[in-house]
């Protein structure tokens, strides 16, 4: 197989794919085997691949659609200046997290591995059991370990997928932040609710092409919450907890 016909394998396994692509995925497009299933031949490497892909992603230069590296692997996606355009085929807007959840998120992201205390602690809040169920049920964090303290509560992180959504390849991407004060800070959480809005945005883009790409990989960035949702810092009276 020449370098042409490899790139072309490779284009159409990420335009058809669902999720992103490993490059382990991807060297199984090359695998041949025998009768009974036995490779058969080196096939193509590792490093062969990540050629291929640099230099389709250099072929799709200046298009409307990119090809990038994410946390779980690789894909096609609009470009975030194609935002605008392909937004007049959904006029709506979604609503945006409320500011209690994006605080978590931002909190877990920036600090992680950090307890449902250490979060509070920062916030200056109690925080709402359903909020950080939300987050899990989406995929975007989980528990990654125990502190070993009293009671050993649960640490939290966040997920590949949190990255996927987010059009990133490692936390690295978010945008960098000042040292956050020890104890609740108005100023630091506006910080790290801007920065991680910021790239709720760009990954938008990405979102709305999918109804437009071949591929039909779906990345919804916010959700509709529900109605009622009071201000963040709002106790509820009855279980000392913050709506969610």
């Amino acid at each position: 197989m020449n370098t042409d016909e490899a790139k072309r394998v490779l284009e159409t396994a990420l335009l058809c794919a669902r999720e992103p692509m490993s490059i382990h995925g991807m060297k199984k497009l090359f695998a041949e085997v025998d009768a009974q299933g036995r490779p058969v031949g080196a096939g193509v490497g590792a490093d062969t691949i990540k050629i291929l892909l640099e230099e389709l992603r250099q072929d799709w230069d200046g298009r409307g659609i990119e090809i990038v590296s994410l946390a779980s692997g690789w894909r096609f996606q609009s470009r975030p200046e194609m935002k605008p355009y392909l937004d007049r085929l959904s006029p709506e807007k979604p609503p945006k997290y409320s500011r209690a959840t994006l605080e978590t998120l931002a909190i877990i992201a920036y600090r992680q591995p950090v307890t449902r205390g250490d979060i509070e602690e920062i916030r200056g809040v109690a925080v709402n059991s359903q909020t950080i169920k939300m987050l899990e049920d989406r995929g975007w964090i989980d528990v990654v370990g125990h502190r070993e303290v009293v009671g050993r509560p649960a640490l939290l992180g966040t997920t590949r997928q949190f990255l996927d959504d987010l059009g990133l390849a490692s936390l690295s991407q978010l945008p960098p932040l000042q040292p956050l004060a020890e104890g609740p800070d108005s100023r630091s959480l506006e910080a790290l609710e801007a920065a991680l809005n910021d790239n709720f945005d760009r990954a938008a883009a990405s979102a709305a092409a999918d109804d437009l790409a071949t591929s039909p990989v779906e990345v919804p960035i916010r959700d509709t919450l529900d109605d009622g949702i009071a201000e963040a810092g709002q106790h509820n009276k009855d279980t000392n907890d913050e709506p969610n």
